[in-house]
């Protein structure tokens, strides 16, 4: 070979060695103890631009089986009105990003082991066992970050795979990558094993140093009906998926911190309309909606607490949507917009905020808000129940329109040809800002037996009494002297839900400790999600301290090391907890 022969093949190894490295891979190249719910990603040194043509595919390294693939010129769904100016993340029709899920037994392509391969329509995933698939994104774009999802449960313990994309699939400004081919590539070994089946505690963290990388995969792996609860926490991080499940019991989704753990995704009517051959979503009922990014359904006793669920979606488009018995959430932010939360079956809610676009919440009940906070654009809630159960039941809550103008309560206005003449709201207590002064939308039908009752409504800004006098006659002002019964019952979860909602102390933030200006003086507090509420004991190493059971502990003549001499029991009528010590804040 000659010497100008030589170079090039030098220069042109250099090139390719270039442009490999130009982009990072999780899971990296050749890693270990990987779980096989895993999201693959890939990260440029610019955007990275998706391509409409192409294939991902991942392959067993044990007999190089094609293990699942990815069509790229399968547009995802439908997405016109899937976003609007006011949602952080905005698809063209071919910006793919997406959950997965599939089995082992699948046809490599298909969104399940017992479907058909996916058409040339649109993408189709199956989530959480529902065998009507879900349209979706195979892939997502983050500012320099591409996130590849391929169909659930595809992927095994104790297995290693490599992975091919085609040059097609995504290119750089630069023009430096082309892909990845061959065996070696890209490849990961996942762990030996998952956690044990009776397991009651598992960990969803985003990084892989969890149980599970996604909620999805956490989710999926509880047995149906399970009679022992278990608690997911979730560590903190931004989880992009559709998350879907049904006859789950005994959970307990717990966010390590409420507003750094946010489950979200652009899911809306449009991008996945109802099943074919679903024409309602009364409850009880089989399958409610497909349009939410959080959705629950026919499940019992689960518990979301100290997170946020949103859909980056506008239009028809649920943050959440839940469906069952005795359901619980708390200290939890749901955002949607149109319909941001529906609830059907007895839910208990507490310490948390709901934000939407109108009809922000939607549902036939019953539904008990304590403590909550309201923000919506148009009329907060169009109710559904029937004489069956109650409404919707808010105590000591606050409603806010969201910018300029005034809007309603409620609304029950004819549907179809459908009245709701058993539609129940009910105020007590709440703290108004833009609230306009006849109070209530559009009623159709008999409104005879309906409920819009109101009671001891303030201004938020001022605290002084609402001014009333032009509220529509169909709705009722409750007093103390004539409705005390009334508003005794109606304060009691009990009586709406016909369950008493029930949660063992959880702490949602350890004790801190800050110090006063002069150093002189040192305020404890922990933050604590429980229901009913919950009594404090603060200790001193180890010891009760005589009168300290409020949620926060002052003391005086400290310092910053005294702060590990003190924790805190937390104890309800369901449990006790106690705190980890104390540590100074930083």
């Amino acid at each position: 070979m000659s010497p100008f022969r030589s170079a090039l093949v030098v220069v042109s190894l250099l090139w390719f060695a270039a442009a490999a490295s130009a982009q990072s891979m999780y899971p990296s190249n050749k890693a270990t103890n990987i779980n096989p719910d895993t999201h693959l990603h890939l990260t440029f040194p610019a955007a990275p631009v998706i391509g409409k043509s192409g294939q991902i595919r991942v392959y067993d390294a044990a007999d190089n089986r094609l293990v699942d693939m990815l069509d790229m010129s399968i547009p995802p769904g439908p997405t016109a009105g899937v976003t609007g100016p006011a949602a952080p993340y905005t698809p063209t029709p071919y910006d793919y990003s997406g959950p997965h899920q599939s089995n082992a037994t699948s046809t490599p392509g298909t969104p399940s082991g017992g479907a058909a391969p996916t058409s040339r329509e649109y993408q189709l995933t199956i989530v959480g066992g529902f065998t009507d698939g879900f349209h979706f994104y195979p892939i997502i774009v983050h500012d320099n970050v591409a996130t590849i999802y391929f169909h659930h449960n595809l992927l095994q313990y104790n297995k290693t795979y490599y992975v091919q994309i085609d040059p097609g699939v995504l290119s750089v400004p630069d023009g430096s990558f082309k892909g990845i081919s061959g065996t070696s590539g890209w490849t990961f070994t996942t762990k030996r094993t998952g956690p044990p089946a009776d397991s009651t505690r598992v960990v969803v963290s985003g990084d892989g140093s969890g149980d599970f990388n996604t909620v999805q995969g956490a989710i999926d792996f509880v047995p149906d009906r399970n009679p022992r609860r278990v608690t997911i926490f979730i560590r903190k991080g931004d989880y992009e998926e559709i998350v879907y499940f049904r006859n789950k019991s005994n959970i307990t989704l717990l966010g390590e911190d409420r507003d750094k753990v946010v489950v979200f995704y652009a899911n809306n009517e449009v991008f996945n309309p109802h099943p074919s051959n679903i024409s309602t979503n009364e409850w009880p009922g089989t399958f409610p909606s497909r349009r939410a990014a959080f959705m629950g359904d026919n499940s019992t006793d689960i518990h979301l607490v100290n997170l946020t669920i949103k859909t980056t979606a506008r239009g028809q488009a649920e943050g959440l949507l839940l469906m069952g018995d005795r359901n619980i959430l708390s200290h939890v932010t749901v955002v949607g917009s149109g319909d941001a939360l529906q609830v059907n079956g007895p839910v208990y809610i507490t310490d948390s905020l709901i934000v939407g676009d109108g009809d922000t919440i939607l549902g036939r009940g019953p539904a008990f808000f304590n403590r909550c906070e309201m923000q919506s654009n148009g009329v907060f809630m169009w109710i559904r129940n029937t004489a069956a159960n109650h409404g919707n039941v808010f105590l000591n809550c606050t409603f806010k329109k969201r910018g300029t103008g005034t809007t309603e309560f409620a609304r029950a206005p004819i549907n179809n040809g459908r009245a709701y003449p058993n539609a129940e709201v009910v105020l007590l207590n709440a703290k108004l800002e833009g609230i306009s002064p006849v109070g209530w939308g559009a009623m159709g039908g008999d409104v005879a037996n309906m409920h819009f009752w109101e009671y001891n409504s303030t201004n938020l800004s001022d605290g002084k009494p609402v001014d009333v006098s032009q509220r529509k006659p169909e709705s009722k002002q409750l007093t103390k002297e004539k409705d005390a019964e009334i508003v005794a019952n109606y304060s009691n979860p009990a009586f709406v839900l016909g369950w008493t909602p029930a949660m063992a102390p959880l702490i949602l933030t350890a004790p801190e400790a800050v110090m006063s200006g002069d150093g002189q003086s040192m305020t404890i507090s922990v933050k604590v999600a429980a229901i009913s509420d919950a009594a404090y004991q603060w200790r001193e190493n180890g010891m009760p301290i005589r009168g300290a059971t409020e949620p926060t502990l002052t003391r005086t003549n400290a310092k910053p090391a005294d702060a590990s001499r003190y924790s805190v029991t937390v104890t309800n009528a369901s449990g006790s907890v106690t705190s980890t010590p104390a540590v100074a804040s930083r």
